[in-house]
C-alpha cells in the first residue's frame, strides 16, 4: 500500500509541474497593441508611407497595417521587429491600377530580409503572384522560419532583430510602369516556445542604425516589452520537470529494491 501511495504522489507531482507548461504552450499569443509614443508613426500609428531602400524603410509593429501609395515599378520598403522564438508571417496586398489603364498582366513579389540584409526563404506562402489584366488586386504572403537566439556564422538562420519587407513588381508591360498603386503590409508573429530553442545566444539583436538612434527610435525598433535576448525559454521548465520526475522514479525504484531485499522474520 505504501508503494502505491508513493507512485501516486510521484505522478501527481509530475502532472502538477507539467500542467502550467502545457497550458502556456497551448494558449494563443495575444495580438500586440502599439503603445502611444512608442509606435512607428505619429501617436504610435502604423506608417502611411514606405521607404525606398533599407536605410529609409518605414517601421511598423506586428499587428499593425502599414500602407503606402506608389507607382508601378517602385521598390517599397518596410521594417518590423521579430524576437527569439517567434515565427513571422508577412502579408501584402496591392491595389492595381484600373484594368482599362493597363496594357497587360503583372507579377508582384514580396521579399523579406533580416538585420544583415540576407534574404530569408519563405517556409510557405505565396511570395510571388501574377495578376491578369482584369484583376483589381493581388495578394502575397511569406511565413518565415522561427527566429533563433543564435546560429553558426556560416548559416542563414533567422536571428532576432529588424526584418525588412520589400514589395515590387517584377513583371509588367513597359507602358504600365509608373501607374499608381496602393499597397498594404502587415506582419503576424506567433510564439513557438522552447521546442525550437537553441543554446547559443546572440549578444545583440540585429537592428540597423540603432547605435545612432534616439531612445524613442530604439523603442520603435524593438518588440513590445523589449528584446528577450534568449534569457528565457519554456524548455527550462520541461528540463526541470523531467529532472524532478527522474528523481521521484529513482526514489520509487529504491523503495522497491529495498523492500524486496529485506529478510523475512522467522515465524515463532
Amino acid at each position: 500500500m505504501r508503494t502505491v501511495r508513493t507512485l501516486t504522489a510521484a505522478l501527481l507531482a509530475g502532472t502538477a509541474l507539467l500542467a502550467p507548461v502545457t497550458a502556456a504552450a497551448a494558449a494563443p499569443s495575444p495580438a500586440p497593441t502599439p503603445s502611444a509614443g512608442q509606435g512607428t508613426g505619429k501617436d504610435g500609428r502604423a506608417p502611411t508611407e514606405a521607404g525606398t531602400g533599407f536605410r529609409t524603410a518605414a517601421l511598423f509593429r506586428p499587428g499593425q497595417k502599414a500602407t503606402a501609395a506608389g507607382s508601378t515599378g517602385d521598390y517599397l520598403y518596410w521594417a518590423f521587429p521579430a524576437d527569439t522564438g517567434q515565427r513571422a508571417t508577412v502579408r501584402a496586398s496591392v491595389t492595381l491600377p484600373e484594368p482599362a489603364a493597363r496594357h497587360g498582366a503583372q507579377t508582384w513579389r514580396l521579399d523579406v530580409y533580416d538585420g544583415l540584409r540576407r534574404r530569408q526563404p519563405c517556409a510557405y506562402g505565396h511570395q510571388s503572384a501574377a495578376a491578369d489584366r482584369a484583376a483589381v488586386s493581388v495578394e502575397l504572403s511569406c511565413t518565415l522560419r522561427t527566429v533563433r537566439s543564435g546560429a553558426e556564422a556560416w548559416s542563414n538562420d533567422p536571428l532576432p532583430g529588424s526584418y525588412y519587407v520589400r514589395l515590387t513588381v517584377v513583371g509588367a508591360h513597359e507602358e504600365d510602369l509608373g501607374l499608381p498603386v496602393k499597397a498594404q503590409v502587415e506582419a503576424e508573429v506567433k510564439e513557438t516556445g522552447g521546442a525550437r530553442a537553441v543554446d547559443a545566444v546572440l549578444s545583440e539583436p540585429l537592428v540597423a542604425g540603432v547605435a545612432a538612434a534616439s531612445e524613442r527610435q530604439r523603442e520603435a525598433r524593438a518588440p513590445e516589452g523589449g528584446w528577450s535576448g534568449g534569457r528565457w525559454s519554456d524548455r527550462w521548465l520541461w528540463t526541470a520537470a523531467g529532472g524532478v520526475l527522474a528523481a521521484l522514479a529513482g526514489v520509487y525504484g529504491y523503495s522497491l529494491t529495498r523492500g524486496s531485499g529485506r529478510p523475512s522474520r522467522p515465524r515463532a
